[in-house]
């Protein structure tokens, strides 16, 4: 049995003539310590599919299962990181992980529960700013500040959606590192969400795409067996690294290019004339005789 697994996992929203259909009999396993990237389009169903994962939403149909057990609610042992961050404006760097522990370990003694976070914080590298408030930061480390705060629950699973995606290009570039880095030191499962396939490779072991259409499969697995630490300047230049690039966005564009075809088919307009082209009696009747 996979560490994490989704079955035959469907969902929708609306009702009846209304309802839109966004993911499809979504089949996955992820092994205990693995990092999987699940790249894709814009409004294809990717934070849909994590939210399912973090128990945010409930399947139409399926199941999701971790260490065994069905995901039906949040918990602790999935923490997810967003894109906009999601602090509390009002509490410090440390206030914000502390906020996390406490919920996660309310039986530890305060002493235990400052350790906890400032080792955490230590660990995205930001000691210097820990009473520091969000509003202080730059985006890069309100990033950090929501990675800290995701690893100092100890989850079994973490959830990335598009954790870079607000980010500038250099300071994207750092954070790519830093996550990696982090990663490396116990390994934990990891899945993230991303329209980025060089992000992708530079992080992953293993890369999805997410298949768009009137609803959204999974395609195939593209595995990632790049030697870590992984560095981008010299990825540039890997023939390994070219090639899965080159096959993955392959697929990308042809999935794309099925997806523009088949909705590329041409309305029907009415057949209108205007009314000075029409003939006196026409004219008339459908105006009453009106000058």
């Amino acid at each position: 049995m996979a560490y994490f697994e989704l079955r035959g996992v469907s969902k929708g929203y609306g009702r009846d003539d209304r309802r839109t259909e966004v993911l499809k009999d979504i089949q996955l396993e992820i092994e205990r310590g693995e990092f999987l990237a699940i790249v894709g389009f814009s409004g294809t169903g990717k934070t849909t599919l994590l939210s399912l994962m973090a128990g945010l939403l409930a399947p139409d149909s399926g199941e999701i299962l971790l260490d065994g057990v069905p995901v039906t609610e949040p918990g602790p042992d999935r923490g997810v990181v967003f894109q906009n961050y999601s602090l509390l404006p009002w509490l410090s760097v440390f206030g914000n992980i502390e906020l996390a522990v406490k919920h996660v370990f309310p039986g530890i003694s305060r002493e235990e529960r400052a350790e906890r976070v400032r080792r955490y914080i230590e660990l995205v590298n930001l000691t210097p700013a820990t009473h520091k408030r969000p509003a202080q930061l730059s985006g890069g480390m309100r990033q950090r500040v929501s990675v800290a705060r995701g690893l100092a629950m100890e989850p079994k699973v973490l959830l990335l959606d598009e954790p870079l995606g607000a980010l500038d290009a250099l300071t994207r570039g750092t954070l790519q590192s830093e996550i990696e880095r982090i990663w490396s030191v116990d390994r934990k499962t990891v899945v993230m969400i991303t329209n980025d396939v060089d992000e992708a490779i530079l992080l992953a072991d293993r890369i999805i795409p997410l298949r768009p259409g009137e609803v959204a499969t999974l395609g195939p697995s593209f595995a990632v067996p790049l030697r870590r630490p992984r560095d981008r300047a010299a990825l540039n230049h890997d023939p390994s690294f070219k090639k899965i690039r080159n096959e993955i966005s392959q697929y990308l564009i042809s999935v794309s290019a099925q997806r523009t075809q088949a909705s590329s088919v041409e309305p029907t307009l009415p057949n209108l004339v205007p009314k000075d082209f029409l003939p006196a009696s026409r004219s008339e009747a459908a105006f009453g005789g009106m000058e």
